[in-house]
């Protein structure tokens, strides 16, 4: 049996945030999902989260998460008192917890898998997760032999100088026997630099302690400050690319660019500098993103081009062209072969196939048919001051340009529509709709109104 436990009651004050640091995003993330993602391969039958800074407001951050159990720790004394606090909400378990920090995200989920089967055939009573790093300030050092039998850790503010001089670190991720664990718990002492209770300490304490040298220093990088979030922010992000391109996107410079772990991309999909991906989007085959756009939870089809614009909660058929300088907002769905220009809205709204809304144009609360024509400047009045109300537009049709289109109208199917009318009133199909006034010409009324 396995349980995992989550330290996340840390108050972050590096961070210099009104959020706890475990909430800070990564890449679409909180950290502190990261973290429990990381350990959904090995199916735990416990999940713990060890909170108190802030407490409430992490459990509603995570309230979705099923069979999450939340521990409180107050007052925050030590990653020792942090794990103290599951002795009573483990007494009747009887097998291996695997202790993961909330603020450490970028832990591959094989690495976590190794670490556990590692514990698991050794025979320790704890195996710990370690790296060697270039610059090993702020970490404890893992004193271990050649054959990965680990006597004891110190941590940095505790070490001689000889013992600074060992890169071997402790990551703080490690796999206990809990029967063991549970036993030396109670005896840990506050005689330290810091006088908290260090869960370090225990590892002197059992038997036979163990290590595991994770290959990729990365993965156990920390975050305590701004910085070190950027840091990871841009592993991450470089992780997603690589992981794109081998499956057939195109970056065209790929350190502008960024990614939601939850995007997924077709084949032969081009992503033009300074382009962003949010949220959940799916992006079909032989897309082309970009320059210089950003889509959020957005639905694209096969052959898909966005150039400098914005997509929002959107869905787009195949074969669609947007831009430059469009804005699909939430719910706009938008038909195959259709063509939304420069300056153009569209606010929940259906877009039929083949149609094209070129410039300048809002469309909000409408529905259009099939190859409809929006002049420049069209503009669908869709709130009267307290309600949101629905234009209707039929195939073929077309507005001219600088009309307003006043909801609810219904305009019928090969409607034309003069520029410069302001609509009301339904439209039978076939029709022209004129709607503005007469013209008059005064003729020498310059020079009249000069003198």
């Amino acid at each position: 049996m396995l349980a995992v436990a989550v330290l996340a009651a840390g108050k972050g004050t590096r961070m210099k945030s009104a959020l706890p640091k475990v909430l800070q995003p990564l890449a679409g993330a909180t950290l502190v999902e990261r973290v429990l993602t990381s350990a959904n391969r090995l199916k735990p039958e416990r999940r713990i989260l060890i909170v108190g800074h802030q407490a409430e407001r992490v459990e509603e951050q995570l309230s979705g998460v099923a069979g999450l159990e939340f521990v409180l720790q107050q007052p925050q004394n030590g990653t020792g008192h942090a794990v103290q606090q599951l002795i009573p909400v483990l007494s009747s378990f009887d097998g291996e917890l695997l202790v993961l920090n909330g603020d450490v995200p970028l832990l591959r989920p094989e690495t976590i898998e190794a670490l556990v089967k590692e514990h698991r055939d050794s025979g320790a009573d704890v195996t710990l997760l370690t790296a060697r790093l270039a610059d090993p300030t702020g970490y404890g050092r893992v004193i271990a032999n050649n054959k990965g039998r680990v006597s004891g850790i110190v941590e940095h503010r505790d070490c001689t100088e000889e013992q600074r001089q060992n890169n071997l670190t402790n990551a703080g991720i490690y796999c206990f026997n809990w029967s063991a664990l549970a036993n030396v718990l109670p005896n840990l002492s506050a005689d330290n630099d810091q006088a908290e209770l260090y869960l370090t300490d225990t590892v002197a304490m059992l038997p036979l302690a163990m290590h595991l040298e994770v290959a990729d220093p990365d993965e156990v990088n920390g975050i305590n400050n701004r910085s070190q979030l950027a840091q990871c922010e841009a592993v991450l992000q470089q992780r997603l690319r690589l992981h794109w391109m081998n499956e057939g996107v195109s970056f065209v410079d790929p350190e502008s660019c960024t990614l939601s772990e939850n995007c997924s991309f077709g084949r032969d999909v081009v992503i033009e500098p300074q382009t962003h991906l949010r949220g959940s989007c799916r992006i079909g085959d032989e897309c082309r993103l970009g320059p210089g756009s950003l889509l959020t939870n957005a639905k694209l089809g096969q052959g898909v081009t966005v150039v400098h614009s914005v997509i929002n909660d959107a869905t787009v058929e195949d074969d669609v062209a947007i831009g430059p300088f469009a804005h699909l907002r939430p719910s706009a769905e938008i038909g195959k072969g259709c063509r939304i220009g420069n300056f153009v809205e569209v606010k929940k709204s259906q877009i039929g196939a083949g149609s094209k809304v070129n410039h300048l144009s809002y469309i909000g609360d409408a529905q259009l048919g099939t190859n409809v024509n929006v002049g420049a400047g069209t503009i669908t009045a869709n709130y009267d001051g307290v309600r949101k109300h629905l234009t209707l537009i039929g195939s073929n049709s077309k507005t001219g340009a600088n009309s307003v289109l006043v909801a609810p109208v219904q305009v019928g199917c090969d409607v034309t529509i003069g520029a410069g009318s302001t609509i009301s009133k339904d439209v039978g199909d076939g029709a022209l709709a004129i709607a503005r006034a007469r013209q008059f010409n005064k003729e020498g009324w310059v020079m009249r109104s000069r003198s």
